[in-house]
């Protein structure tokens, strides 16, 4: 392929494992893959899976940024993303001040009720599930404001929860784009407003959040305490209702990846399970702290649960089953595509893989672009194929490889 950068994940680990005074071999006797998958990943001839990642990240005590490149700053700079992280960050930073001639909060002159800010809220959440994400980003910062000054103001439960929710989308916003250290400072502020808002359903859905930044960090055991602590917040809330079900059944959801990572395969049967028993019980339920829950992210669930097993076949077995329904946010089904074009990809289905991918960038653009796998996934199927096809090119050349 003309013009592809050599700055796939397996450069940056073998530079990282140089930094670090470890030979090929040396690593791999203390991580558990094989030299010969190393020094393949390192060559740009294997993918650098997830897990594989995560695993030479905590061993080098680094960041998984640092070997996924993230956050992807000349893409973020074309897209004219990287200018409208910095004011998200002052809002998030100044959580505790209110001062109406503080710029950060910049709304609207006449105050507007709790009911209108909240449904703010809920339309920048919107925002981000259909992946309009300079959108969501651009307003976020003065409902934030706003909000902020209201709360402090008149502090109210619907007002510590619509705060809630405004840090909820700082945290997907900064998740998406790659910036996880914001995404960390976010769910402390989530943490810190449903505290205040005395609302156990906003606390274990941040429990929830902290167990997929551990997740990506291969930090197993802490995610699944997380899972556990999000499960003794609901203890705190009706267990009948169906709002309840939707939260203990997105966290089962959770913990069922969270154990495929660490490729107990027994737990993720259980898990699924539970969430499955939940999942009949509420239907689909997108709106509920828009987690999306339901049959249909059960099914999306196991299929990413047998992607990271790296049981590719059993995956798009359970792929070509699911049927996702109308209207369920464009968010997660490119999120599916993406798991989906690398089990077609480990499967030796170039072909396929590239055309999940290609509708993935048609269902979310700007999320696929940032998207570790959809890379990774890019970088592998150009070293599978001799010669790349021109929507291969292309496809390249617009994530930045």
């Amino acid at each position: 392929m003309h013009g592809l950068k050599e700055e796939h994940a397996g450069v940056r680990i073998a530079r990282q494992r140089k930094l670090a005074g470890l030979t090929q071999r040396g690593m791999a006797a203390r991580i558990p893959y094989s030299y010969s998958l190393l020094r393949q990943v390192e060559e740009g001839r294997k993918n650098a899976s997830p897990d594989l990642v995560s695993a030479v990240a905590r061993l080098l005590r680094i960041d998984v940024t640092v070997l996924t490149g993230q956050p992807y700053v000349t893409e973020l700079q074309q897209d004219r993303l990287a200018a409208l992280i910095r004011p998200i960050r002052e809002s998030l930073d100044l959580y505790d001040l209110y001062a109406p001639e503080d710029a950060a909060y910049s709304g609207p002159a006449a105050p507007r009720t709790d009911g209108e800010l909240a449904e703010d809220a809920d339309n920048l959440c919107r925002m981000v599930r259909a992946t309009q994400l300079s959108k969501a980003a651009n307003a976020l910062p003065g409902l934030i404001g706003e909000v902020t000054r209201a709360v402090h103001h008149a502090p109210t439960t619907a007002l510590w929860q619509t705060l809630g929710s405004a840090y909820r989308t700082a945290h997907d916003l900064a998740t998406k784009l790659g910036f996880y250290d914001l995404a960390t400072i976010a769910l402390d502020r989530m943490g810190w407003a449903a505290e205040r808002g005395s609302d156990p359903l906003l606390a274990a859905v941040r429990q929830y959040m902290r167990a997929l930044a551990y997740f990506r960090e291969g930090e197993h055991r802490i995610g699944l305490r997380l899972i556990g602590a999000g499960r003794t917040a609901l203890a705190q809330a009706d267990p009948g209702h169906p709002r309840t079900l939707v939260v203990s059944g997105q966290l089962h959801l959770g913990a069922s990846v969270i154990s495929a990572r660490a490729h107990d395969a027994e737990a993720v049967t259980t898990h699924l399970r539970e969430a499955t028993a939940h999942a009949a019980r509420t239907g689909e339920a997108a709106h509920v702290h828009w987690l999306s829950f339901g049959p249909a992210n059960v099914a999306v669930h196991e299929v990413s649960a047998q992607v990271e097993m790296h049981r590719y076949g059993k995956a798009l077995e359970r792929a070509r089953d699911v049927r996702l329904p109308h209207g369920w946010p464009m968010s997660r089904r490119a999120h599916f595509c993406i798991d989906r074009a690398r089990a077609e990809m480990e499967t030796g289905r170039s072909d396929a893989a590239l055309e999940c991918l290609m509708t993935a960038r048609k269902l979310a653009p700007q999320q696929t672009r940032y998207h570790p796998g959809a890379r990774e996934t890019i970088n592998g199927l150009v070293h599978q194929r001799r010669r790349t096809p021109d929507s291969l090119d292309n496809m390249a050349a617009w994530l930045g490889l």
